[in-house]
């Protein structure tokens, strides 16, 4: 009986623990659904190249290094993302730009794939938060 207990344990937590973590809200600006859209004339399999990491933000496991000098209270995070359509792993990927605006809630702001654009400057990034908030 001990055996059979065990394997219920050991499933029902993540499942718990998963539907109780699974309460960050994940949206998408005007500008990262226009860049998804582009690139995923390139590179087909984008979308489900991206869904690990909004898996990983929808639980509150907020990927990536922040990013500075965006403004006070703009908390901002780049990660890298593998591209299986060209087979040279994450640092040739795509780079997913996010805000965290609270603890339940992500924005996505922009995605970029590397082998066609070096870096985003910061001025982009505080211009796309601009536009999504009505700012410009």
């Amino acid at each position: 009986m001990q055996s059979e207990q065990n394997p219920d344990k050991e499933l029902d937590p993540p499942s718990n623990s998963q539907s109780q973590q699974s309460v960050v809200r994940v949206d998408l600006t005007p500008e990262f659904q226009q860049s998804l859209r582009d690139l995923a004339k390139r590179y087909r399999s984008i979308r489900s190249d991206i869904q690990a990491v909004v898996q990983e933000l929808q639980i509150g496991n907020f990927v990536g290094d922040r990013l500075t000098g965006i403004g006070e209270g703009y908390v901002v995070l780049k990660t890298r993302v593998k591209n299986r359509d060209i087979q040279k792993g994450k640092s040739a990927g795509y780079r997913l730009v996010y805000q965290v605006e609270s603890p339940t809630s992500v924005l996505l702001l922009t995605i970029y794939s590397k082998s066609e654009r070096e870096d985003i400057s910061i001025k982009e990034i505080r211009n796309i938060l601009n536009e999504f908030y009505g700012n410009a």
